[in-house]
């Protein structure tokens, strides 16, 4: 199983997804953005670490939303999800094919990968 985590950015009452490349493990499929923790690394530490190196940008891990599981074909992950601050810094497309900043609302019209569903119907739960 690999430990992984995904930021929520919200500003201006949108939510920031981001596209994964087109020749990565599920191309193409929109995520909240973050990525593996490494040994002896927080999942804060991760994400802070994971929003640097593929954005650009200073953030500020605040609290956790959800933990989900998911089995797919060849490997199975555990999603951390966190509330992250946008501190500073220009976005940069590092590691994904394009970001969007998105209404609530119209997170369903995307195809995200399935480990981040739950975390959709979690933040979903609030409007």
């Amino acid at each position: 199983m690999i430990r992984v985590t995904a930021a929520v950015i919200e500003k201006n009452n949108k939510i920031l997804i981001a596209q994964r490349k087109k020749e990565k493990h599920l191309g193409l499929k929109w995520e909240f953005p973050g990525g593996k923790i490494e040994d002896g690394e927080s999942p804060e530490s991760c994400l802070r670490r994971e929003l640097k190196e593929e954005f650009g940008i200073e953030t500020k891990i605040k609290d956790f939303i959800v933990k989900t599981r998911h089995q797919y074909p060849k490997v199975e992950i555990e999603l951390l999800a966190y509330n992250v601050q946008y501190i500073s810094g220009e976005f940069k497309l590092i590691d994904h094919e394009k970001i969007d900043w998105v209404n609530k609302e119209k997170l369903t019209n995307y195809d995200f990968a399935e480990a981040d569903l739950d975390i959709i119907e979690k933040i979903t739960l609030s409007i």
